[in-house]
C-alpha cells in the first residue's frame, strides 16, 4: 500500500500512543443498542439438476452461524477485548437461541436481549454451492424478518434496561439496521449517555444530539440530498451533517478514499476536519460489516484517552483487516498491532 509521507510521519510519531490505546481496549465497558441479526451460511456441493424443477441439488457440507447486523458490532467489541452489554430483541426461535449462545460463549452480557414472541429473530441465510474443484458461489439468500414494530410494552422494557445500564458503561453504540429496535422510546434512553455513537443507514435526524455519527458515503449523500464528488462537496456535507444531527462529530467512511472527520465548534466558527487515507485498497474481498468494525474500534479508542484522530486511525486500521475476509468478520488486537507495525515499517523505510 502507498500512503502519504506526511501521514506516515504523523503515524510514526503516534506509534507508542496507539499501541497503548490498543492495550487499554480491555478496560472499556460498552452497551450496544441494536438490531440483532443472525447470519447463516449453508454450503454444499452441486450434485445435479433436480427432476422436480430446474434447480440445483446441493449435498450439504457445512452450516456456519455468526452475528450480523447490530450483533456484529457487539461481537466486534467483544473480540477486541471490551466488556459488552447488548440491548435488543430476538424471537422465540432456534435462531434467537443460537445468537444468545454465541454471545454467552464470548462473555457478552445478554440480559438485555429481550424475547419478542410476535416477531422472528432477524436471520439472513445465504446458500452457496460449488462443483468439484471450483469456487464456492452464493446462489440465493433467504431473509426472515418482520416489518412490524415491537409492542410498546417491549419498547419500554428495553428503554428501562438501557437507562439502568448507563452508569455501568463508558459508551453507548446505537447500531441501526432498520429492524425495529431503535424506536423513539429506545433512542431517547440511549442518548441519555454522555458518549453515544450512532451507526444508522438513514434518517440520522432521529438521533439528534448524539456525540458522533459514522455514516458511509452513500448514507451521507442520502442524508444531505446531494452527491459528494470532490473536496468542496465533502466539506459542505460535513457542515450540513453537523447541523442536521446537532452532533459533536461526523465521521464519513469513504471506502478506498479513507475517512473524513468533521467536528463542530461554536455556532460562528466553521467545523474543523481531518482526513485519514485507506490503509488497504488492494486486498479488499468483502466490505460486509466493515462499518461495524470501524465504530467498534473507534468507540474503544474514545473510551480511553485516545484523541479523535487516534480513535479514527484505530477504526481505519481494524476495518482494513476485516475487508480481507469474506462475510461478516472481526479482528483482534494482535492483528491490529501487527498491521500497525507493518505500516510503521513502511514509514521507517522512507
Amino acid at each position: 500500500m502507498t500512503l502519504d509521507v506526511s501521514f506516515l510521519s504523523q503515524l510514526s510519531a503516534s506509534a507508542d500512543s496507539l499501541t497503548q490505546h490498543l492495550d487499554h481496549f480491555s478496560q472499556a465497558k460498552v452497551l450496544v443498542v441494536g438490531d440483532l441479526t443472525l447470519d447463516e451460511f449453508l454450503t454444499g456441493q452441486v450434485e445435479r439438476l433436480s427432476r422436480e424443477a430446474p434447480v440445483l441439488i446441493l449435498r450439504h457440507e457445512a452450516t456456519r452461524q455468526i452475528p450480523g447486523g447490530g450483533a456484529n458490532a457487539v461481537y466486534n467489541l467483544a473480540s477486541l477485548g471490551a466488556t459488552v452489554k447488548v440491548a435488543g430483541f430476538v424471537g422465540k426461535d432456534e435462531q434467537g437461541l443460537a445468537l444468545r449462545r454465541i454471545f454467552e460463549q464470548a462473555g457478552i452480557e445478554t440480559e438485555g436481549m429481550l424475547l419478542d414472541p410476535d416477531r422472528p429473530t432477524v436471520t439472513k441465510t445465504r446458500i452457496s454451492g460449488h462443483a468439484r474443484q471450483s469456487v464456492t458461489q452464493q446462489i440465493v439468500r433467504i431473509d426472515r424478518k418482520s416489518d412490524r414494530l415491537p409492542d410498546l410494552e417491549l419498547q419500554l422494557q428495553l428503554a428501562d434496561y438501557i437507562r439502568n445500564s448507563l452508569e455501568t458503561v463508558d459508551a453507548v453504540v446505537c447500531s441501526d439496521y432498520g429492524d425495529g429496535v431503535l424506536t423513539p422510546v429506545t433512542i431517547e434512553a440511549a442518548l441519555s449517555h454522555s458518549l453515544t455513537l450512532v451507526d444508522t443507514q438513514k434518517d440520522l435526524h432521529r438521533f439528534a444530539g448524539a456525540s458522533l455519527f459514522t455514516p458511509n458515503l452513500p448514507e451521507a449523500e442520502l442524508a444531505v440530498g446531494y452527491s459528494i464528488t470532490d473536496e468542496s462537496s465533502l466539506a459542505q456535507a460535513g457542515k450540513d451533517l453537523l447541523k442536521l444531527t446537532q452532533a459533536d462529530h461526523i465521521l464519513i467512511t469513504r471506502g478506498e478514499d479513507g475517512m473524513s472527520l468533521f467536528s463542530a465548534h461554536s455556532e460562528d466558527a466553521p467545523p474543523s476536519s481531518f482526513h485519514i487515507p485507506a490503509f488497504n485498497r488492494t486486498d479488499v474481498f468483502d466490505v460486509t460489516g466493515a462499518g461495524d468494525t470501524v465504530v467498534s474500534a473507534l468507540t474503544l479508542g474514545l473510551c480511553g484517552s485516545a484523541s479523535l484522530w487516534e480513535a479514527a486511525v484505530l477504526g481505519n486500521l481494524a476495518a482494513s483487516l476485516v475487508v480481507r475476509q469474506f462475510g461478516t468478520a472481526t479482528t483482534s488486537i494482535e492483528q491490529m498491532k501487527e498491521t500497525l507495525r507493518s505500516l510503521l515499517s513502511d514509514a521507517s523505510s522512507l
